[in-house]
C-alpha cells in the first residue's frame, strides 16, 4: 500500500473507493475489490457518529460484486470489536507491513 495521493486519486477514478465528506471535508473512505474490504478508515473524531458502519455496509456491497463467497477483511486489533458488532468474525492473526518503515501491526483476519 502507498500513502501518495496519486495512489488514491486512481482508486477513485476507477470507482473502487467511496469518500465520505462532512462539510466539504474527507472524514473517511472504504474501497473493496471481489470477496474483500481492503481498506476502511474514518477520523477518529467521527467515531460512533454511523459513518464507519455506512462505509462499511457500501464496502461490503462492493465487495460482493461478482463474488459469492464469504467477505474478508484484515482488522487493526482495535477495530476488531466494530468489526464483530457488524457481523465479522475472527478467523486467525498476522502482522501486516506496508512498506512505508516502522514496525508491522497485529492484525485479525476477519470474515463475514
Amino acid at each position: 500500500m502507498s500513502a501518495r495521493p496519486a495512489f488514491y486519486e486512481e482508486l477513485i477514478a476507477r470507482g473502487r473507493m467511496t469518500i465520505c465528506l462532512r462539510n466539504g471535508v474527507a472524514v473517511g473512505f472504504v474501497d473493496a475489490e471481489p470477496g474483500e474490504v481492503t481498506r476502511l478508515f474514518v477520523l477518529p473524531e467521527t467515531a460512533g457518529s454511523g459513518i464507519g458502519r455506512r462505509l462499511l455496509e457500501i464496502g461490503i456491497a462492493q465487495a460482493r460484486l461478482g463474488h459469492n463467497g464469504a467477505i474478508r477483511l484484515e482488522a487493526t486489533i482495535n477495530a476488531e470489536g466494530f468489526y464483530r458488532k457488524c457481523g465479522f468474525r475472527s478467523t486467525g492473526r498476522g502482522y501486516f507491513s506496508h512498506g512505508l518503515g516502522g514496525e508491522p501491526i497485529e492484525i485479525v483476519h476477519m470474515e463475514l
